[in-house]
């Protein structure tokens, strides 16, 4: 009987030993993870307080009765500091700002968006000279200026449209200063905000008809940018409707371009026989 005991105890005593290993174990578990949980968030909170001033955060300023004597550009600005819109002046990524036209310093700002800056100037009562730009907000309270999000897609654009110059312009390209192609590139913005595109010589792929467009050509002598008309590949090409009315659509709308960049402000004059224009220079 005390052997029977004895071997029914063992196992019981067994269990209660790992169920206690395994609790304890779980509690020092739980204290290392609070220590160390402990450890990194103190760095982060003192880091949080030390950046809290440079971020621009603060608390909602509330109306200063002094400020009824303060002229009206530094009333609207201190406004503008707490508008939903425009918070006090901080660094930070990229954003839309007020900024003296004059001194160049900002005025206000973020705002989310160029409609909120110039909403912000009918409102605020800030100067004239303010004006919004995209950029970063220097220490001294400047802005450097950066492309906007509309920019960045419209360079974008302006790019896929200059790779269709044809290959005469390839030497060119490789000097940005370059005067010629300076003008090159503006003569394409101008005539890409107009709606017009670019002949692409090179980029139908076998088989397909090229779409036809303004054709950029350098001149010889490097005096300017050569423009021309070119239509459809089933009218230039294979002249569906004939060599006289090929003939007649590329002249009527070469000159159309050419009025165009004339009221665009480009020096356009005749070249050649064929109702060619030289664009000489950048808009007056």
């Amino acid at each position: 009987m005390p052997g029977d005991v004895v071997v029914i105890a063992a196992p019981l005593l067994g269990c209660v030993f790992l169920l206690a290993l395994v609790v304890v174990l779980g509690i020092s578990s739980t204290a290392r993870y609070e220590f160390e949980r402990n450890a990194v968030r103190a760095p982060q909170r003192a880091l949080a307080a030390a950046e809290g001033p440079a971020r621009g955060v603060t608390a909602p300023v509330a109306a200063d009765p002094r400020g009824a004597g303060q002229p009206a550009a530094e009333r609207g600005t201190v406004g503008l500091a707490t508008h939903p819109a425009g918070r006090r002046l901080a660094q930070g990524p990229a954003a839309w700002w007020l900024v003296d036209e004059d001194g160049g310093a900002a005025l206000a700002g973020p705002f989310e968006d160029r409609v909120d800056a110039e909403w912000a100037t009918v409102s605020g009562h800030l100067p004239e000279t303010a004006k919004a730009v995209h950029g970063v907000r220097r220490a001294d309270g400047s802005v450097a200026r950066r492309p906007s999000p509309p920019e960045q897609s419209w360079l974008a654009e302006l790019g896929r449209e200059l790779d269709r110059l044809p290959e005469d312009w390839d030497p060119l390209m490789e000097d940005d200063e370059d005067g010629l192609t300076t003008l090159a590139v503006e003569v394409t913005a101008a005539l890409l905000e107009a709606g017009l595109p670019l002949h692409d010589c090179a980029g139908a792929a076998p088989g397909e008809a090229r779409p036809g467009g303004v054709c950029l050509t350098p001149h010889p002598a490097g005096l300017g940018v050569l423009v021309t008309w070119r239509q459809h590949d089933r009218m230039s090409v294979e002249q569906v409707r004939g060599a006289a009315m090929e003939t007649a659509v590329q002249r009527t709308m070469t000159t159309a371009v050419g009025t165009l960049l004339r009221q665009l402000g480009f020096p356009i004059e005749q070249f050649g026989v064929t109702g060619c224009h030289l664009v000489t220079a950048r808009p007056c």
